[in-house]
Formats: C-alpha cells, sequence, structure tokens
C-alpha cells in the first residue's frame, strides 16, 4: 500500500497520463531519484520493481517494437540491502514462545492464525487471505491462486497455482475454526468487517502482546522453519525450498524442473509439526539427522 501510495504521488503526475510509447528512460529515472530524495531508497526500488513488470505486460500488446525503459536504472539508484526480519533460531526459545502461542488470550481466530504462520509457514499476507474455497480438509492441501503470489504480473496471470500440504495438525486447528468463520469467505475475517480478510498488523500486535515482538517477526517464521528444518531435522533444502514457494535460482532449472515435490512435502510437513509439538512440550529433542 505505502509503495502504491508513493507511485500515485510521484509517478503517476509526471507520467501516468502519458501514452507509455513516450516517455524516456531518463523521466523515469528523473522521477525515481525524486523518491530517493526522502531518503526513501527501498520506495524508489519496489517503485522501480511495479514499473518493470508494467513494461513487461505491456510489451507483448504493442504493434511497433518497443523497449522496456527499465533495464539498467536499477544500476543508477542509490543501493538497498534489505534487512532480515528478526527470528528465533534456537529451539529452547522457538519452544517459548510455542507455549506462549497455544495459550494465547486475544482471541481464537488470531490464536489458530498464529498457529498456522508456524506450522505451514506462507507469507503471512497468504495466510490472513485464506479462503475457505482454497482448501480441501479432506485431501490436507491448501491451493493459492497465482494471482496471490509473490510473481510477476505474468506469472500471476498465467503461472500454476501453490499447493501446500498441511500437517494432521493444521487440518485439527481448521476444524476447530471452522465452525466460527466457514460462513464466510475468509478463513481469519476481519474482527469489524467479516467481508474483508484479517488486518496485517493482528499477528505481529499478537507477538508483542506475548513479549517475543521484536524476537519473532511474522514474516520470519519462513526463516525459521527454513534454518531449523535443515539444521535440527536435516531434511532436504530442495524441498523446503519447494514448499517456500521459491523457484528455482537457475534458468535451466526453472524451465525444466516444474516437480512440486508433493509427496516429499506432506512428509516433511509432518515431521515439522510433530517437531513442534516437542518443543511445545518442553522435550528434549535429539535430532537424527540424515547422512
Amino acid at each position: 500500500k505505502t509503495v502504491m501510495r508513493r507511485m500515485e504521488k510521484d509517478l503517476f503526475p509526471w507520467l501516468g497520463k502519458r501514452p507509455m510509447a513516450q516517455i524516456h528512460p531518463m523521466e523515469l529515472l528523473a522521477t525515481l531519484q525524486k523518491i530517493e530524495d526522502r531518503q526513501a531508497f527501498e520506495t524508489a526500488h519496489r517503485v522501480l520493481d511495479i514499473a518493470r513488470q508494467v513494461w513487461e505486460y505491456w510489451l507483448p500488446t504493442v504493434d511497433v517494437e518497443q523497449r522496456n525503459i527499465t533495464e539498467g536504472l536499477k544500476a543508477r539508484l542509490q543501493p538497498y540491502r534489505g534487512k532480515n526480519f528478526a527470528a528465533i533460531l534456537d529451539p529452547k526459545r522457538f519452544g517459548e514462545l510455542m507455549r506462549a502461542i497455544k495459550y494465547y488470550k486475544g482471541g481464537v481466530v488470531v490464536r489458530v492464525a498464529l498457529q498456522l504462520s508456524v506450522l505451514v509457514y506462507q507469507r503471512p499476507g497468504n495466510l490472513r487471505m485464506m479462503e475457505w474455497s482454497e482448501l480441501d480438509l479432506e485431501a490436507a492441501t491448501w491451493t493459492i491462486p497465482s494471482a496471490k503470489m509473490k510473481r510477476s504480473v505474468q506469472e500471476k496471470a498465467y503461472g500454476e497455482a501453490h499447493v501446500v500440504p498441511l500437517p494432521k495438525q493444521a487440518i485439527a486447528l481448521l476444524e476447530s475454526i471452522k465452525p466460527i468463520t466457514e460462513h464466510g469467505q475468509f478463513v481469519f475475517p476481519g474482527e469489524r468487517n467479516h467481508d474483508r480478510p484479517m488486518s496485517d498488523n493482528a499477528i505481529r500486535s499478537a507477538l508483542y502482546s506475548l513479549g517475543f515482538g521484536e524476537e519473532q517477526k511474522p514474516h520470519a517464521f519462513r526463516a525459521t522453519a527454513r534454518t531449523m528444518l535443515v539444521d535440527e531435522l536435516g531434511l532436504d533444502p530442495l524441498m523446503i525450498e519447494a514448499n517456500l514457494a521459491h523457484g528455482a535460482r537457475d534458468r535451466l532449472g526453472k524451465s525444466y524442473n516444474r516437480t512440486q515435490y508433493l509427496k516429499q512435502r506432506f512428509e516433511m510437513v509432518q515431521q515439522w509439526a510433530d517437531y513442534l509439538d516437542k518443543l511445545t512440550a518442553g522435550a528434549d529433542v535429539i535430532n537424527f539427522k540424515r547422512a
């Protein structure tokens, strides 16, 4: 939302009413540098990325040859390296967080959302916008439409859905909340308006109320799972990346390696859920890592 507001304020007044074919790269760069003048370096990079997607979407629709004017502009912006989200990576401390979540008193909807955040470790935006129509509890799957995924405009339109396997513990949580919210579209509806998903601040606020807000950010449940699944359970990073919806890093891999490893991922998420149960119980977990 912040990026879109910046685009409306800075980009659209200059460029928004003009034909795209008439816009020069240096005009777009000048607009981005205007954002940088406010020290908003991250926003400038994100606006450039959105502009790139707009041009990629537009180019195939024009009859005459045009170029993507965003090419080469990133090198002219101030470099920006995003900060890592705070994440708990110590199993003992994470077990303390799990126990705090289990006994969270701020409402059943937020509590279940917190628990599922850890169990399925998908992006917070996808979780809070989870719809009952996306769930198949009998098959134990959550199918996130491509349009909801963090992808380019073309990939959103033509890409495959991301199928998330659900462990038994996740199914039990969803069954427990079903009588409360199944009458609406969203699994986690907003507190004031049930026709909208839960606020993007709900999970963050809950973590702060539990005393873990500085140590664990909502998005960093993905980093926690990614780290512990390898370091503590010795599981295959390739399966983990597939479950995180991270594409293959190399060009040829992305072209040819299209398997979703669904069977292996079912086994992996169940191992993760069982491991979390042991951490929650405070058990001493001895891990037998693969050779």
